[in-house]
């Protein structure tokens, strides 16, 4: 049965640019992040998650699937993983984006592969969005930091980040 440790947490006291979990123990299976999440921007309802990992120098791809009130879409980024969406400044009042992010044999020299899921509000209440995204890093070393940032604006006060360690014993 897998056993979740809770690794680091980071709940905001104010706003930041992004949110950082460096020297990840090499001690687990694999790694799981969960957030609850808002953006300062004041440009769209919504803007995405970025997750980059080691620095983030290597190639990050990303598929996303999306349901979106009544419509679906997709995207393929070859630059950079999009880890979730998060309303903003202009979405309804106090609503946050949550989403957790999987990612199975972290210690491993091959690329690495993960998941994510994730949920949000937006649009004043008249609209909700689900995501999922699979994900490949040219990370052919351990994972010993992850930095997640909002593409637009900063995250917001009380936005909070935990990393969690997987053990298979």
């Amino acid at each position: 049965m897998a056993t979740y440790t809770l690794i680091s947490s980071n709940v905001l006291a104010s706003s930041a640019a992004s949110v950082t979990f460096s020297s990840i123990p090499a001690t687990y299976t694999d790694l799981v992040v969960r957030y609850s999440a808002r953006s300062t921007d004041t440009g769209s309802y919504e803007t995405f998650v970025r997750l980059e990992m080691n620095g983030g120098s290597a190639t990050h791809s990303s598929t996303v699937l999306r349901y979106q009130g009544g419509g679906t879409g997709s995207l393929r980024s070859t630059s950079l993983v999009v880890a979730g969406y998060i309303p903003t400044a202009t979405a309804t009042s106090n609503t946050f984006g949550s989403a957790e992010f999987y990612l199975p044999n972290y210690l491993s020299t091959t690329k690495k592969t993960g998941s994510h899921f994730g949920v949000q509000e937006n649009d004043n209440a008249t609209n909700a969005s689900i995501a999922t995204t699979a994900l490949l890093v040219d990370v052919t070393s351990a994972v010993t930091d992850l930095l997640l940032k909002p593409n637009a604006g900063d995250f917001v006060s009380t936005s909070s980040f935990y990393l969690y360690g997987i053990s298979n014993a």
